[in-house]
């Protein structure tokens, strides 16, 4: 191993030293059970509320508003399953992309052929954007609830998120269906882009702690004051009751932290990112032949490198950069113990054998100009070798 470089960014964040100091307390000396009615409850019940309330400025949000959960996945399918079902009397028909995460797809094929619901999944442009005019063109009298992600986790490319909120607004108001709800997936989008649900005109937004250099394990659904969710756990009355189960404390102090540190460096971070990224997208394309950006070119995260290298096995790849000591993926973490191909790059139009051989790089705050130099360094000769092993001859049209 030569080198520890972390481009993995987008499955998982290093926890923030300032995070963890903001969250010891509450691994030892403040322990108690913020049910409890006691003092020792209620100075920890008072951080947690004190915390909701800190994430609800940045947000610019209600306090109320905020439901804590275990993380991005069960904020999704709190969302999604829990609107579904409180209020499928209003319809039941939903839409979502085929770009979404397995946290959206797999709820929303759960309530497609569990429950009888039926839902419409937008395809993306060869750069991964949707557009208003496909949503819209979606949209009926039995819609009840729409899904489309700020910005991708594999390929980084940021959707119209206002644009799309705002024309489902103006669609519910002239249809008189106030039961249509907007939701977004913001997991990714949320160290690098405007968070403020006013702005965004969303009506629920799904968070988590571990992509922004907080904790692992906890998450927030942003749900708008007076949309009904069931909930998808019972034996309590925490968080409204929408979600029982004793709260994450240490999680949720790190996670109000870290989104404080978000919001403080976010436009100064990205430009730095931004330069890294595009220093490695160009130095990948010059020195190593037949390959394809995957993702818009500029409409993407700061933090986000997604190329497909053709006549190899991206896996392969992987476990090289491995030992050389360089950290990347092939997708979403949370699909990685799957040898299929990305369903992402397959939504994009393009054939198993280059979503086979796509890679992700995700900068972060430790990321550095020598970082990417190395990786620049050590990759041709790693692609090079393994071309030379593989029998799989991708059709030059797919090339960028």
């Amino acid at each position: 191993m030569n080198a520890n470089v972390y481009l993995d960014h987008a499955a998982s964040t290093p926890l923030d030293p300032s995070v963890r100091e903001a969250m010891l307390p509450y691994l030892d000396g403040k322990y108690g059970n913020p049910s409890s009615f006691h003092w020792v409850g209620k100075q920890v019940k008072d951080d947690i509320d004190s915390a909701r309330e800190q994430v609800a400025d940045f947000l610019c949000v209600r306090a109320d508003e905020l439901v804590f959960t275990s993380g991005g996945t069960e904020s999704d399918n709190l969302a999604i399953m829990g609107y579904a079902r409180k209020n499928k009397s209003e319809g039941k028909h939903l839409i979502t992309t085929a770009l979404e995460h397995h946290a959206v797809l797999e709820a929303m094929q759960h309530l497609e052929k569990e429950e009888g619901f039926e839902v419409t999944y937008l395809l993306p442009d060869r750069d991964g954007l949707v557009s208003v005019e496909q949503v819209e063109a979606a949209l009926r009298e039995d819609t009840i609830l729409v899904s489309v992600m700020y910005a991708n986790n594999e390929i980084g490319t940021i959707l119209p998120i206002a644009e799309i909120g705002k024309k489902i607004q103006q669609w519910s108001e002239n249809h008189n269906r106030s039961a249509l709800k907007f939701h977004t997936d913001a997991c990714q989008a949320a160290g690098y882009l405007d968070l403020n649900v006013g702005k965004l005109r969303v009506d629920m937004m799904t968070l988590n702690g571990s992509k922004i250099f907080g904790p692992k394990g906890i998450g927030i659904l942003y749900a708008k004051r007076g949309i009904k969710l069931q909930p998808l756990q019972f034996g309590g009355s925490q968080e409204n009751g929408i979600r029982p189960g004793t709260q994450n404390v240490a999680g949720i102090i790190g996670f109000a932290r870290a989104l404080e540190l978000v919001v403080r460096d976010r436009e100064k971070e990205s430009a730095r990112l931004i330069e890294l990224r595009d220093m490695l997208i160009n130095g990948i394309q010059k020195t190593v032949t037949k390959t394809r950006l995957n993702g818009h070119p500029t409409q993407r995260l700061p933090n986000n490198v997604n190329i497909s290298f053709m006549d190899i096995e991206g896996e392969a790849l992987v476990l090289y950069l491995d030992a050389a000591g360089v950290y990347a993926s092939t997708g979403s973490a949370c699909a990685s113990a799957s040898l299929d191909p990305s369903h992402v790059i397959l939504a994009l139009g393009l054939p198993f054998e280059v979503a086979h051989g796509s890679l992700r790089f995700t900068l972060g705050r430790s990321t550095t100009k020598k970082d990417i130099d190395y990786v620049l360094k050590t990759l041709p000769p790693l692609v090079s070798k393994l071309r030379s092993l593989s029998p799989v001859r991708v059709d030059e049209k797919y090339y960028s």
